[in-house]
C-alpha cells in the first residue's frame, strides 16, 4: 500500500513577490507538488475528472486580491479538494498547505501586470502569482494540462510516465557526455605530465564539463518532480556527476588569465549554444587564441597528491609551473614542504606519472 506524504511547506516569498526564484527554492516548490504526495494525488485526481481549477497558497498580499467565495477552514485531503474543484472559483490553501482556507473566490490581480496567457484562468494564475509571490496552480479541463506558477515563473506539470521517458533521454546524453569528459581529462592529465599545457584541450574539458552540469541541471528538476519515483535517477545522476566540478575547477584554476571565480562564474553564465563554441570558453579565460599556451600552474595534477591548498600554493608560487613543480628533486622540495613531506610528495608524484 502506498503511502501518500503530508502536503506540507511555507513559502516565503520577497516582499513585492517580484524577487528572482533561487534553484533551491524553485526545487523546494517542486517537492510540493511531486508523486507520492497529497496534493499531487488531488491535481491528477481534478485532471481525471476533467474538472479545471485555480488553487492559491495563501501568504500576507494574498487576501487584498481575494473577491468572494466563502471561508471553510477544512483540513486539506486530496478527495476534498477533488470535490471542491467542482465550484468555479479559487481554493485557497493555508500556508503549511495543511488546511482548505477558502472556495470558489475570485482573483483580482492588478490588470496591468504583463501576461502572454489567453485563457482568465491562466491570466489570473500568473498575474496573482507575479503580484504576491505565491505559489498558484492551474488545471485546464479544455488541454488537460496542469501548470504551476510562482513568482515569475511558469512549469507545467508533467505525468509520471512523461517524466520518467524525458529522465531517461538525459540519463543517456548524461552518459555520452561523460565519457567524453573522461577521454579529455585523461588526454590532458598525458599533455601535462610531458610538460606539455594545451589551452585548446583543456578548453575542451571546460566544455564537456559544463555540458555535464547543465544537463544536470535540468536532470535535476525531473528527478524532484518525480518524487518518490525518481530515487533511482538520482543515485545514477550522482555517480555520473562525480569529481566533475572539482575537475573543471581545477582546470579554470589552471588556465584562466583572470581571477577564478570571475571566470567560473562567466562559464556558468554561458548558455548551451554559448559553450558548444570553444571560442566562447577561450574569451572567459581572457585568451584571444587557441595557440596561447603558457605553462600551467599544477592545480589540478598536484591536488591529486596528499598535500593542502596551502602546500600546492606555496608549491605554484616557488616553482611558476607544473613542469618545474613535478620535475624537481626531492631535495629541492625539502625548504617548501618539509623532509617528511616533501619525500611522500615525491613518491606520490612518481605513481601519478606511471598511472595517468
Amino acid at each position: 500500500m502506498e503511502i501518500k506524504k503530508e502536503v506540507q511547506g511555507t513559502i516565503v516569498p520577497s516582499q513585492n513577490g517580484q524577487g528572482k526564484v533561487s534553484e533551491e527554492e524553485f526545487y523546494s516548490v517542486l517537492k510540493m507538488i511531486s508523486p507520492g504526495t497529497n496534493l499531487r494525488t488531488a491535481l491528477d485526481g481534478a485532471l481525471k475528472a476533467g474538472k479545471g481549477a485555480l488553487i492559491v497558497v495563501e501568504n500576507d498580499g494574498l487576501l487584498p486580491i481575494l473577491d468572494g467565495g466563502f471561508r471553510v477552514n477544512c483540513k486539506f485531503t486530496s478527495q476534498k479538494l477533488v470535490e471542491l474543484t467542482k465550484m468555479d472559483g479559487a481554493i485557497i490553501l493555508s500556508r503549511d498547505m495543511k488546511r482548505i482556507n477558502y472556495v470558489n473566490v475570485t482573483l483580482t490581480p492588478d490588470s496591468n501586470i504583463k501576461t502572454n496567457e489567453t485563457g482568465t484562468r491562466h491570466k489570473a494564475a500568473e498575474r496573482t502569482a507575479k503580484q504576491v509571490g505565491t505559489l498558484v496552480i492551474a488545471i485546464s479541463e479544455r488541454k488537460h494540462e496542469i501548470h504551476l506558477f510562482y513568482k515569475n515563473v511558469k512549469y507545467p506539470v508533467r505525468n509520471t510516465e512523461e517524466l520518467l521517458r524525458k529522465s531517461s533521454s538525459y540519463i543517456q546524453m548524461l552518459e555520452k557526455q561523460r565519457e567524453l569528459f573522461d577521454i579529455h581529462v585523461a588526454k590532458l592529465n598525458k599533455m601535462e605530465l610531458k610538460n606539455y599545457a594545451s589551452l585548446s584541450q583543456a578548453v575542451n574539458v571546460l566544455q564537456k564539463g559544463k555540458i555535464i552540469q547543465k544537463i544536470a541541471g535540468d536532470l535535476k528538476k525531473y528527478t524532484i518532480e518525480l518524487g518518490s519515483e525518481g530515487p533511482i535517477l538520482k543515485v545514477r545522476m550522482k555517480e555520473l556527476l562525480a569529481g566533475v566540478e572539482k575537475e573543471t575547477n581545477l582546470v579554470i584554476k589552471d588556465y584562466t588569465a583572470l581571477d577564478f571565480k570571475k571566470s567560473k562564474s562567466l562559464l556558468d553564465d554561458l548558455s548551451y549554444d554559448e559553450i558548444i563554441d570553444p571560442t566562447n570558453i577561450l574569451r572567459v579565460l581572457a585568451y584571444e587564441s587557441f595557440t596561447t599556451n603558457l605553462p600551467t600552474k599544477g592545480w589540478r595534477i598536484l591536488s591529486k597528491t596528499s598535500l593542502t591548498e596551502a602546500d600546492i600554493a606555496k608549491l605554484i608560487k616557488e616553482k611558476g609551473s607544473l613542469g618545474a613543480t613535478i620535475h624537481s628533486n626531492v631535495q629541492s622540495y625539502f625548504e617548501i614542504l618539509g623532509q617528511e613531506k616533501a619525500q611522500v610528495f615525491k613518491e606520490e608524484i612518481d605513481m601519478i606519472k606511471m598511472s595517468l
